[in-house]
């Protein structure tokens, strides 16, 4: 089969692989049809990740047909549709146990990861039954691959430990599909404000039609933080999202939150930030990171099959899976291509 191969640092090629087969009993082999790429992808082929090595088939995120099932796979079978959740799930591990499935003993984040992932013709599933959802004709496969990782990241990650509220004013940092994710996500509780802050000003476009409210085109740390005072009344956000992973993102974010506020880390970084905490430790503001769990899906998808976001207005280029090394060129390159998140068809498996 074909796969999209991390050989080293800046380097990803489309190399052929030896088709993965059912190994253990809670095994799942899945033919892909569907995949995308992540900005963790792009932190991997930085070498910003260094546990995954090279030769690793990258991608988290996808939707496919299950192929073959271990013995012990009791909720799917062969021919089923499914998502393919980002984090793999025992469900009977310590971890999993206590709700921390992105920390599961015998899983969490390992595909495109520390095991081969989804931009590959097949992926091998281990633990299937907590790590696949059934996958419905009713929601548009683009939002579907939404539901793999970016969709749960935001609001597991981003809006839930937030404690968000009916009026709030709401700032996300990084108007890239995880922050659109945030903002699409955050409306659930009716904020009166939501303030995106972001480089591109394609992107925040973009984000007025996701139901932003306000935007900031950010320069300095200074600028942001005197434009959102002057919004805010000199009070600063409710609560700020930081959704990009960079140390200048994280500094605008503790600059604009207000007393009494949360930040929400949500951005993956690859070096370390300064925290100001002689300044922020009498501002009783509240501060929350992690990785995600994916145990909010199913609740997701339900809000897809009603209708209530569309999540596949986060789409903004197609390709094939033979194209997949111009694919990772032009999601590299957002800014100059206005790219959000890329669909990448499997178009060699017949």
């Amino acid at each position: 089969m074909k796969a999209a191969v991390y050989e080293s640092a800046g380097v990803l090629k489309l190399v052929d692989k030896e088709r993965p087969h059912v190994v253990k009993p809670t095994d799942a082999v899945v033919r892909m049809q569907k995949t995308t790429i992540c900005g963790t992808d792009l932190h991997i082929l930085g070498g910003d990740v260094p546990a995954c090595k090279p030769g690793t088939t990258l991608g988290h995120e996808g939707i496919g047909i299950v192929e073959e099932v271990g013995d012990g796979v009791n909720n799917f079978k062969v021919g089923d549709r499914v998502i393919v959740s980002c984090v793999t799930a025992c469900n009977t591990c310590y971890y999993c146990k206590h709700n921390l499935p992105s920390h599961c003993e015998n899983g969490g984040w390992i595909l495109g990861h520390l095991i081969e992932g989804t931009q590959s013709e097949y992926i091998h599933i281990p633990q299937a039954d907590g790590s696949l959802y059934h996958a419905p004709d009713s929601v548009n496969d683009e939002a579907l691959v939404m539901l793999s990782d970016i969709l749960p990241t935001a609001y597991e990650i981003g809006v839930l430990p937030s404690h968000v509220k009916p009026g709030d004013t709401v700032c996300i940092v990084g108007a890239g599909p995880i922050g659109l994710s945030a903002l699409l996500s955050v409306q659930f509780y009716s904020p009166s404000r939501i303030i995106m802050v972001d480089l591109s000003q394609a992107r925040l476009d973009a984000s007025r039609e996701f139901g932003a409210t306000d935007t900031v085109l950010s320069t300095t740390t200074e600028e942001v933080k005197a434009k959102i005072a002057e919004m805010t009344g000199g009070r600063g956000v409710d609560v700020v999202f930081e959704c990009v992973g960079y140390p200048a993102t994280f500094d605008i974010c503790q600059n604009v939150v207000s007393i009494g506020g949360h930040i929400s880390n949500v951005g993956v970084h690859g070096k370390p930030v300064t925290f100001n905490l002689d300044d922020l430790w009498i501002k009783n503001i509240t501060l929350s990171t992690g990785l995600v769990n994916a145990n909010t899906t199913e609740m997701l998808l339900d809000v897809l099959k009603s209708g209530k976001i569309d999540a596949s207005k986060l789409v903004t280029h197609h390709f094939k899976l033979s194209e997949v090394e111009e694919a990772y060129r032009v999601f590299k390159n957002a800014e100059e291509n206005h790219t959000l998140k890329v669909i990448i068809e499997n178009d060699i498996t017949e």
